[in-house]
């Protein structure tokens, strides 16, 4: 079976310059309603991107799968890859362990999800959202899941730096509504969310996206829910020997974005640090050095 090292997502993109025009409107309807787009019958999917069922055929034929069963085969399994649990994780990981220093596997596991990370984003997107971020007429809002939440607040922590009107959203929903009421059309929704994808994640995206709000979703190569609403997306790979998912290609997203903003804003940048500075001292938040 194809794509065996590849989501089906990341096969649809490297594939999708030698399709046809019918064949780009159905793997571009696929990719922003999937999985649930797939999940149906051959003639569900074809009425709902508008071509015929012989696209859908040649589509799946040209990503290497022998029909559409066989197709829907790999898409369940990447399902049920987005639900396992930390338990069944473990026990996948811990079976045919090489005899090599968790340091070791752990590392190599890192790296290589740094760079298929790394080799499925589109520099344009990322350069968007950037410009998007910069914009000082747009205020940034963040927020993650149970998990991911930390990375919200470290985005926020340094981009109050870098920048003005800039806030974390506690990933309870009672404290939703005071910042949906701040939250404007064009402003900027960050959200964090990676398997098992998480409700509140997805509910925040969508009260964000009716309000007008462009939201960036930084999430899993096997892209959460909330990717419906979103206008950019950044996938990062994240699986690791362990019974919980690796965040270091995030984390790498991230900062990697925070220096591209702050290269955009840098005059005004550079004035607030210099002014933090100053009241840090005045404060004496540092310890100095003897």
């Amino acid at each position: 079976m194809p794509g065996a090292a590849k989501t089906v997502e990341q096969q649809i993109r490297a594939r999708f310059d030698g399709l046809t025009r019918a064949e780009r409107q159905l793997a571009s309807h696929i990719t922003r309603h999937y999985p649930v787009a797939v999940l149906g019958s051959i003639t569900a999917l074809a009425k709902g991107a508008e071509v015929s069922t012989p696209t859908v055929v040649r589509l799946v034929q040209k990503l290497g799968y022998k029909g559409y069963p066989d197709f829907q085969t790999v898409v369940r399994a990447e399902v049920e890859e987005r639900l396992i649990s930390p338990i069944a994780k473990h026990d996948r990981w811990a079976g045919g362990v090489p005899d090599t220093h968790i340091l070791n596997r752990f590392a190599d596991a890192v790296v290589g999800n740094l760079q298929a990370t790394l080799g499925q984003i589109d520099h344009a997107e990322f350069d968007a959202v950037a410009g998007l971020m910069a914009d000082k007429n747009r205020k940034i809002f963040a927020m993650g899941g149970r998990i991911t939440h930390a990375m919200a607040d470290y985005f926020v922590t340094h981009m109050k730096v870098i920048r003005r009107d800039v806030a974390l959203i506690s990933d309870t929903s009672n404290a939703w509504p005071p910042a949906l009421i701040d939250m404007g059309p064009g402003d900027v929704l960050l959200a964090f969310d990676i398997r098992r994808y998480e409700n509140n994640v997805l509910t925040l995206v969508e009260m964000a996206a009716d309000q007008g709000a462009e939201v960036v979703l930084i999430t899993d190569q096997w892209v959460s829910p909330a990717a419906e609403r979103a206008r950019y997306r950044l996938s990062a790979h994240i699986e690791a020997p362990s019974a919980w998912d690796s965040t270091v290609a995030i984390q790498v997203l991230v900062e990697t974005l925070m220096a591209a903003i702050q290269s955009l804003t840098w005059e005004e940048t550079q004035a607030r640090m210099k002014r933090l500075e100053e009241l840090y001292a005045r404060a004496r938040f540092f310890r100095r050095s003897k």
